[in-house]
């Protein structure tokens, strides 16, 4: 079953609270700990369960030309290289017999190995060393045994019924078949891989899927088999021999990677969470800056303006500039359409909406304040010139001027003077009117002798005379 986030409808769902009823995403979660599956419910406290990557797995039938890629990674090529061309170069007695056998075990703890792997989320193969070394031998051992109850259970049904129970059971055999491996593969136990009720369970939990995959094993199955049957009677038995085995061994891969993959797919259906092992990074402490982005992100969501809008000052006492918080109080405020509260927090509002070269929005918030409080002026002249050239670069000349109002007056003894009336000759230009614009080029020219703006006044006052725009020298480039 698909699950998605309660406040992200589009993502898949990683985490469920069964307190709640509710779905979590990864960014909803950003401190939950995915590697040890553990993780509090952000709303109730209680312990969530990990969904894995259940909710978003694509189906195995989408794969196909993956799971035929799958054997010739390095890893499962080498296994098999050695595991079919070593015993052509042993003599035939009983010591090259023991070394076929030895490696006859190893492909298939190796298969046995990839169910495992793929189930838990490995979409690349199991290394070398997994086929010759370490436990899980027993689990070939096993499937042996299964294959003798297996012959047990049919001459059994043959004895007692007859031919129509033969073929009874033989058709159950058949079908259950790939489940007896997968859970062989999965748990290394006898008891579950031929419990009829298991085999059952497993099948049904799956579905119909399980008989796409049974449907695909079985074309493949056939396929491998003419492709073999060809080699043997078409090619000579050096060539053929090899290339039959490599053949067996490749489509075998193929199969159990197909296998496990529907074990991964099916995750939550089989009662076990897995995600996707491949691309891990390294683990770093949990972020708290992002549990309160989502924190924020879900009281919104909610309709908790109030509630969020207390985490984003606490945010910001921590942090009074951090850029992120500051647009989401500016949005917020806005949207709650809270002019005291955008006054209040005026300063730090307006110089981000400067760095974020927002003339809109830096025109619309100086309309708030003037509201809350008329004939509103900013008492901080690097602020003010800041927000002008936003505002002037963007065509919003009138409320350039209205920004700089008195600057000199305001500010006799700033260093910002000198580029304030410059933005207001600038924008008095751009509304065509010359003679005031001259004015206060030449209120720059005479005040601001000491500024590096002086020596470019000349220019500015040659291009208004001829009205043109004030764009001061042309830029110079040379090498001494």
């Amino acid at each position: 079953m698909k699950h998605y986030c309660h406040y992200h409808p589009n993502t898949a769902a990683k985490w469920h609270c069964n307190g709640c009823q509710q779905d979590y995403c990864l960014a909803c979660m950003p401190d939950a700990d995915t590697h040890r599956r553990h993780g509090t419910c952000p709303h109730c406290g209680q312990v969530m369960r990990y969904l894995g990557a259940a909710t978003q797995v694509e189906p195995f039938w989408n794969r196909i030309p993956a799971f035929f890629r799958y054997p010739f990674h390095s890893d499962p090529l080498m296994v098999v290289g050695i595991c079919t061309f070593v015993p052509l170069l042993l003599d035939r007695n009983l010591v090259g017999f023991a070394v076929w056998l030895i490696l006859l075990l190893a492909l298939l703890k190796y298969t046995y190995a990839v169910i495992r792997h793929t189930a838990e989320g490995h979409m690349t193969p199991p290394p070398l060393a997994t086929a010759f070394t370490g436990s899980g031998f027993i689990v070939v051992l096993l499937q042996v045994v299964v294959f003798f109850l297996i012959g047990g259970l049919l001459y059994s049904a043959g004895m007692v019924g007859g031919w129509a129970l033969w073929l009874v059971a033989l058709a159950f055999v058949i079908l259950v078949l790939p489940a007896s491996i997968m859970i062989l593969g999965m748990e290394q136990s006898l008891g579950p891989a031929v419990n009829p009720a298991h085999l059952i369970s497993l099948i049904s939990r799956i579905g119909w899927p399980y008989f796409v995959l049974y449907g695909h094993l079985v074309l493949m199955m056939l396929a491998s088999g003419a492709i073999q049957e060809f080699a043997m009677n078409h090619l000579s038995p050096m060539v053929a021999q090899p290339l039959s085995g490599f053949i067996g061994s490749t489509f075998m891969l193929i199969f159990f990677h197909m296998m496990g993959y529907l074990l991964f797919q099916y995750q939550e259906e089989l009662g076990f969470a897995s995600d996707l092992q491949d691309d891990e990074v390294l683990r770093r402490e949990p972020d708290r800056s992002l549990r309160i982005d989502a924190d924020i992100d879900m009281n919104l969501k909610d309709g908790n303006y109030e509630r969020a809008l207390s985490l984003i000052k606490s945010g910001l006492k921590s942090d009074p500039n951090h850029p992120q918080r500051l647009g989401q109080l500016y949005r917020l405020l806005v949207a709650m359409n809270d002019d005291r509260e955008l006054y209040q927090a005026h300063p730090r509002l307006l110089q981000w909406l400067a760095d974020q070269r927002d003339a809109e929005g830096l025109a619309d918030f100086l309309q708030r304040l003037e509201k809350v409080e008329p004939g509103f002026r900013l008492d901080d002249p690097a602020l003010a010139v800041a927000c002008a050239r936003v505002l002037n670069h963007y065509g919003q000349h009138r409320e350039v001027l209205r920004v700089l109002q008195d600057f000199h007056k305001r500010f006799p003894d700033s260093e910002a003077l000198a580029p304030a009336y410059l933005l207001v000759a600038q924008s008095l230009a751009q509304l065509g009117q010359w003679e005031k614009a001259t004015a206060f080029l030449t209120f720059i020219q005479k005040r601001c002798t000491g500024h590096s703006l002086h020596a470019s006044i000349a220019t500015y006052l040659e291009q208004a005379r001829n009205q043109q725009p004030l764009r001061g020298p042309a830029a110079q480039f040379g090498a001494e």
